[in-house]
């Protein structure tokens, strides 16, 4: 079954065949091939998306629109331009930063690239920035909203492995801060080799105006990270407090949202939704179908026969990780291995804290990594452009976040040094 599966995958992509549907045709096939009954299809399809967790990214995109709409996304964009936006390559600096602040908000990737990307993709081509590379920047820098905590993958992972969200959660900022400062790093050095960005500070505001104005956008992290810590919502919940804070601040402060504009924002956000939910659900089923086969369990036991050490295991899960990141949805990947590798993890004496950080980040890969990767089909969209094109100017923002991820996980004290701080006794 699985044989046929992966052949028919790699196939339906060599015939160039939509992702979604390749994943959809690979796992009805592999039904086919295991004589099981087809109503599996439609049954693990429907649970793959029937999680509440998972409410939280139709909430979320809704928010980035009515943000990208409503002025929010604009004044943190303007803002963290004032911050960053003055030397050469500060356009692109300026798209990570605001990345940054908008994860600490969106708790999803997706609603990221499109809420900040409708704004600085058309922005970095207007300033003589590949399009395919922009679209590569834009894509990367949204992997932070679910690394920036509140991060759904976190709450899986918590779940799964039965370990604090709230320390997760806390635990998740220095992985993060260090990803987004290596990534604005990278692209000021590649800019200034490259010679773009000359005259990316044209029109920068002032800090203090830029600040001023950006006031009811950047209370909205607090909100929402002050109303999950204070224990007043769930991370899920937050995300319709987003909405309704963005729809309340676009409509009645800024008044850039009027009610003719309301029907174009939710369209918008039900179809890329739908497109979204549409890869998951076939994700589920193909994941559905791996585990039934036994290659999870498979893998995790010759992990743990095989790699003998703490250091040789880390290095061992993060490449098979990576591989497995790119073929199956990051939430599916961790809910299907976290209750197997975290208590070998263990085992070698790894905080399931640190050991879940290393695999958020490690899967979060797979999101800007072909042939599954959900923020590039996002960046592409915004784009205008082909999946295909966008692959080369990918490798080195891919290289970046994976020497980030080696800081991660041999340095444990990096994600581990403010949960002990913030829970100590």
């Amino acid at each position: 079954m699985t044989s046929v599966m992966i052949g028919t995958m790699v196939l339906c992509f060599a015939l160039s065949v939509s992702v979604a549907v390749s994943i959809g045709l690979a796992a009805i096939l592999g039904i086919q091939a295991s004589n099981a009954h087809m109503l599996i299809s439609v049954k693990e399809m429907f649970n793959s998306i029937n999680k509440f967790p998972l409410a939280a990214i139709p909430f979320f995109i809704l928010a980035g629109n009515l943000m990208e709409t409503g002025g929010i996304s604009r004044r943190l964009v303007e803002f963290a331009k004032s911050i960053v936006g003055g030397v050469q390559g500060g356009l692109p600096m300026t798209c990570v930063l605001t990345c940054m602040i908008f994860a600490a908000v969106s708790g999803s990737s997706v609603a990221t690239t499109f809420a900040i990307g409708a704004i600085l993709i058309p922005a970095l081509i207007k300033h003589g920035y590949p399009t395919t590379w922009a679209a590569a920047l834009q894509a990367t820098s949204a992997e932070l909203g679910v690394i920036i905590p509140p991060s759904i993958p976190m709450i899986l992972y918590g779940v799964s492995a039965e370990v604090s969200i709230g320390e997760l959660f806390i635990a998740g900022f220095g992985p993060g801060l260090l990803i987004g400062g290596a990534l604005m790093l990278f692209v000021w050095v590649y800019c200034k080799w490259k010679g773009w960005g000359k005259d990316d500070g044209e029109g920068r505001l002032s800090f203090g105006r830029a600040t001023w104005q950006a006031g009811w956008a950047l209370l909205m992290p607090v909100i929402i990270l002050g109303g999950i810590y204070g224990g007043i919502f769930t991370p899920t919940e937050a995300s319709a407090v987003a909405v309704f804070y963005a729809l309340v601040v676009g409509m009645l402060v800024y008044r850039e949202i009027g009610v003719k504009d309301l029907y174009a924002i939710v369209r918008k956000s039900v179809i890329s939704s739908a497109v979204i939910m549409f890869i998951i659900a076939n994700a589920g089923l193909f994941a559905f179908l791996i585990t039934r086969a036994g290659v999870p369990d498979a893998i995790g036991l010759w992990l743990k026969e095989v790699l003998q050490g703490p250091a040789v295991f880390l290095l061992g899960v993060n490449a098979a990780l990576f591989v497995i990141g790119m073929f199956i949805e990051t939430s599916a990947a961790i809910i299907v291995l976290a209750p197997i590798l975290a208590p070998v993890a263990q085992h070698f004496g790894i905080d399931p804290v640190h050991f879940g950080l290393i695999m958020v980040v490690n899967l979060a890969l797979g999101m800007i990594t072909p042939p599954f990767g959900v923020n590039l089909f996002a960046a592409c969209t915004v784009a205008r452009i082909s999946l295909d094109r966008i692959i080369t100017q990918l490798i080195p923002f891919v290289l970046v976040v994976l020497a980030c991820l080696m800081i991660i996980t041999y340095v444990p004290a990096l994600s581990l040094s403010l949960r002990d701080l913030a829970y100590a006794r």
